[in-house]
């Protein structure tokens, strides 16, 4: 898994030269390039390979490790490196050299030794291996007890084998240690589920005995300064989580309000969705039906309103031409809403609500027209 084959080296066969001879054989003799020529500048060539590959920066590589020895720090950074980039297996075996490295250099760092085989244990993780994975936390487990990431990293290797049990457990500990952990928080509440279904009511009773993290140890994680990556982490999950709850009270909101209106209690469904537009203030559909509460309440002007900004946001809302027509027929103004009515059909020619209302209005518009003739 990921071991890269190093060529074999020289003096194993002799090798075609681009002449016809051998390395091996007596050598051409060949004139040497004159000085300026730019086939043959060694100078030349030199700056050309320069532009063609820049150097790759390895200065990670000499980063300090803890206790390690730089030989075995090189290993260990290199790993990072490589887990960072994808590459698992790679990464694995630098770590084992690593661990490996540890025993024959006779390295008594506890908290090292813990880090590397949990860092291998996540490149197990990574290529399915949960055997492995479990067997390296454990060992990370034993170095330094109550360490965050082997736990976490064992959880989820059970889940992954469907030990939920043992799962539960490892996730709970985490979690007396750092209760941001959302990752632990839903592994814990999908689990749950799983054991009550496995095991019914009595579920709890058939657990392993899950450890009682020392106040010391959580304090001590409390007080730990989080990484800029683990900032940002918990940021953005607590703006997902916001959002989250910004949409269930949306939905529950305008539920809400669309069950008032059923009912006919048409200015609680207003406060409804006013507070829905608070939050959403280009949702189309608020408009047209917080509309119909203003239209059942006699207020025109306002339900006209509502119907503007819906038309606004969707131009072809044949819904929010119909209410305004309502709207402009209730402020009397029969032939904007005769022209509103028209759009409509225009839109769709089976709206018979529109047609039979077209009729009215027009029997309206006319008559107004003849008042204010006679008047004259």
């Amino acid at each position: 898994m990921g071991n890269a084959q190093e060529k074999p080296p020289g003096g194993g066969g002799a090798t075609k030269t681009h002449h016809g001879g051998t390395a091996a054989g007596k050598p051409h003799n060949h004139k040497a390039p004159e000085k300026g020529l730019s086939n043959g500048s060694p100078r030349e060539n030199s700056r050309k390979e320069e532009q063609a590959s820049p150097a790759v920066d390895t200065s990670y590589l000499d980063a300090p490790a803890g206790a390690l020895p730089p030989n075995l720090a090189r290993l260990k950074n290199e790993g990072n490196h490589l887990f960072k980039h994808g590459q698992f297996g790679d990464a694995l075996e630098k770590y084992t050299q690593a661990i490996e490295g540890c025993a024959e250099a006779g390295v008594d760092s506890p908290e090292d030794l813990c880090i590397l085989y949990s860092n291998r244990a996540a490149c197990y993780l990574k290529d399915g291996n949960c055997a492995d994975c479990i067997q390296d936390c454990t060992k990370a487990l034993e170095l330094q007890p109550y360490s965050l990431k082997p736990l976490l990293r064992r959880a989820m290797a059970y889940e992954s084998l469907e030990r939920y049990r043992k799962a539960y457990v490892d996730y709970k500990t985490v979690l007396q240690m750092d209760t941001g952990i959302q990752a632990a928080h839903d592994s814990v509440h999908r689990i749950t589920k799983m054991l009550i279904e496995q095991d019914g009511p009595e579920w709890r009773e058939k657990l392993p005995e899950i450890p009682v993290v020392p106040l010391s140890v959580q304090q001590q994680h409390r007080e730990k300064p989080i990484s800029i990556e683990q900032a940002q982490a918990r940021a953005a999950r607590a703006v997902q989580e916001e959002a989250r709850k910004k949409e269930a009270r949306f939905t529950l909101l305008k539920q809400e309000g669309n069950g008032l209106v059923k009912k006919g209690l048409f200015q609680e469904a207003l406060q409804k969705y006013s507070e829905c537009l608070t939050m959403k203030p280009d949702e189309c559909s608020l408009y047209t039906n917080r509309a119909i509460c203003y239209l059942k309440l006699n207020n025109f002007e306002e339900a006209k309103r509502d119907c503007d900004s819906a038309i606004q946001l969707d131009p072809a809302n044949k819904k929010a031409f119909y209410r305004r027509a309502l709207a402009f027929k209730g402020l009397q103004d029969y032939l904007s809403a005769s022209s509103d009515l028209q759009e409509v059909l225009q839109l769709d020619p089976n709206v018979r609500e529109a047609e039979q209302e077209l009729e009215e209005v027009t029997g309206l518009l006319r008559q107004s027209l003849m008042e204010n003739a006679s008047r004259g």
